[in-house]
């Protein structure tokens, strides 16, 4: 039975796509003693939950303050920076004997009222670390050249400093200047019905008017 390894090696924005898409570069390759011949694989269903690991770097001071809504004030990031979920992707691997390198790729959205963006957006440079965890199915061949299928060994993972700047670039080609936030649809008729009756030509002018009005309300 063929024991894979994993390795992430590197990461480049997908240039033609319909939505943010990064390319992550995996190498499996298969672990092998005393000289053993490779095993004839002939595909992988591999599964990968990634996650964002945010105790494993420092932070400035403004992306603390940034980061307050999601992980509370930094005297309690002891208790609160735990890794979370950034997504669940799924890739077949092709054929091969000893090692090959496939895309692992990963969707990027921008709506705010999720974690990973808030949490990707808030930092101003640097690293942050990534961890994959794998899962799925080998289909193989025996020397005998029987097909066998075996599960990946439960804990096959890997790691990866994703630079941050990596993010916001793809961020600033598929959004430039611009971001995303869900909101109920009935907060959204208010927004619009207030927008519409103020004669406003855009939803900017309308929040900037909320906002100036609840700023002077705030103004001693």
């Amino acid at each position: 039975m063929p024991d894979l390894n994993f390795q992430v090696e590197g990461v480049e924005p997908q240039k033609f796509a319909a939505e943010p898409l990064l390319l992550f570069k995996l190498r499996v390759s298969e672990a092998l003693n005393n000289g053993s011949a490779p095993t004839s694989v002939h595909t992988v269903a591999l599964r990968c939950q990634v996650r964002i690991e945010p105790g494993r770097r420092t932070y400035q001071a403004a992306e603390r303050e940034r980061l307050l809504g999601l992980f509370g004030a930094p005297e309690r990031w002891g208790q609160t920076l735990k890794p979370m979920l950034w997504s669940h992707v799924s890739v077949v691997v092709p054929s091969f004997e000893g090692e090959v390198v496939v895309d692992l790729p990963i969707p990027c959205s921008f709506d705010f009222s999720l974690a990973a963006t808030r949490y990707f957006s808030a930092l101003d440079g640097g690293d942050l670390t990534l961890g994959f965890l794998f899962s799925g199915t080998i289909f193989f061949a025996t020397e005998e050249g029987d097909l066998q299928v075996r599960p990946i060994a439960w804990d096959k993972e890997a790691s990866f400093r994703l630079p941050a700047s990596t993010w916001r670039e793809l961020m600033d080609v598929f959004h430039p200047n611009t971001a995303w936030l869900s909101i109920r649809r009935d907060v959204f008729d208010r927004l619009d019905r207030y927008k519409t009756e103020q004669g406003m030509p855009t939803w900017e002018r309308a929040l900037e008017r909320l906002l100036a009005t609840a700023e002077e309300a705030t103004t001693p």
